[in-house]
């Protein structure tokens, strides 16, 4: 099925056959029939790899007490984990984003991709960090850009290292990609905080 995961994440499913698929797990073409019934099939069984669900996700970042800096920490360390998990991990998440840019289906009973929830919980807690009565289409923008920090590690992945190699590789190379996110996402929540001409919090982040 890892054969099966790179080729889907790398190619999408359109553009991959059964049969290279067949040769990409050497194997027949028999044998994805045998076990997945069609190469949907095996799609499905790749797509549906063990991933985290979003409570747990929420459970590293959407916490009373927590600070702005806090929160961000556990909400880029949904992103990054994969990363640091290896080849396999990262290749589920390219997945789960070609599958929103070029759906099969598999998502068609949530048309939020299953991020809604997430995203909803991002928007409260900046909405309650900058003491706003609730979300409006400006903390929207600011919440999509946020996520948009962590997304794009995944998404631009190869360019990325075509870019800047070696930028993400290693566990203290994605520590300080976990520092720099927190200190960029906090920037753009001061500017909206200036933009807005809000009051500073009575205590500011370290």
């Amino acid at each position: 099925m890892h054969a099966g995961l790179r080729l889907f994440a790398t190619q999408g499913y359109s553009k991959t056959s059964t049969r290279e698929l067949a040769e990409a797990a050497q194997v027949n073409v028999a044998a994805i029939s045998y076990y997945f019934g069609d190469k949907a099939g095996l799609y499905r069984a790749a797509f549906n790899e063990p991933s985290g669900s979003p409570d747990e996700e929420m459970a590293r970042w959407n916490q009373a007490g927590q600070t702005l800096r806090e929160a961000l920490q556990g909400f880029y360390a949904g992103f990054l984990e994969p990363l640091r998990q290896g080849d396999v991990a990262r290749l589920c998440m390219k997945l789960h984003f070609r599958e929103m840019l070029e759906p099969t289906g598999l998502w068609e009973a949530d048309p939020t991709f299953g991020i809604g929830p997430m995203h909803q919980a991002l928007l409260a807690l900046l909405a309650r960090h900058l003491g706003l009565p609730g979300p409006d289409d400006d903390l929207q923008r600011l919440a999509i850009c946020l996520a948009g920090l962590g997304v794009h590690l995944h998404v631009g992945h190869d360019i990325n290292e075509r870019l800047a190699p070696g930028l993400a590789d290693g566990p203290s190379a994605l520590d300080r990609w976990s520092e720099r996110l927190v200190d960029f996402g906090l920037a753009l929540i001061e500017a909206e905080r200036t933009r807005r001409g809000l009051p500073l919090p009575a205590h500011r982040e370290p």
